[in-house]
């Protein structure tokens, strides 16, 4: 089973820009996302990354500001979140996915919060 830790959350001000990074247990060469859920909301995709980082999607809400990439070598995923905004306040999760198309989750992170401010 794969154990997947996720750091770099914290409280930033609108307009800035927080790095996030996942590690996972061991090498796994399947595709990986971000979902994040808001207070009282359930949660939602952010964006998901093929196994070596050549495929890329976003939800609409975090296009052309978040950047999904993986470094293999470290069994790492990271987020950039730039210009985040108050609406981008929440809990994210990172994933390893059972299939990209349906983003079918196998193993979920615990979590780590970010806030922003307005």
């Amino acid at each position: 089973q794969v154990q997947l830790a996720e750091s770099g959350g914290g409280l930033v001000q609108a307009g800035g820009s927080l790095r996030l990074s996942c590690a996972a247990s061991e090498r796994t060469l399947y595709p990986m996302g971000w979902f994040r859920q808001a207070p009282g909301k359930e949660r939602e995709f952010v964006g998901v990354i093929d196994w070596n980082g050549a495929f890329t999607n976003y939800a609409d809400s975090v296009k052309g500001r978040f950047t999904i990439s993986r470094d293999n070598a470290k069994n790492t995923l990271y987020l950039q979140m730039n210009s985040l905004k108050p609406e981008d306040t929440a809990v994210y999760y990172c994933a390893v996915l059972q299939n990209i198309a349906t983003r079918t989750v196998d193993y979920w992170g615990k979590g780590t919060l970010v806030t922003v401010s307005s």
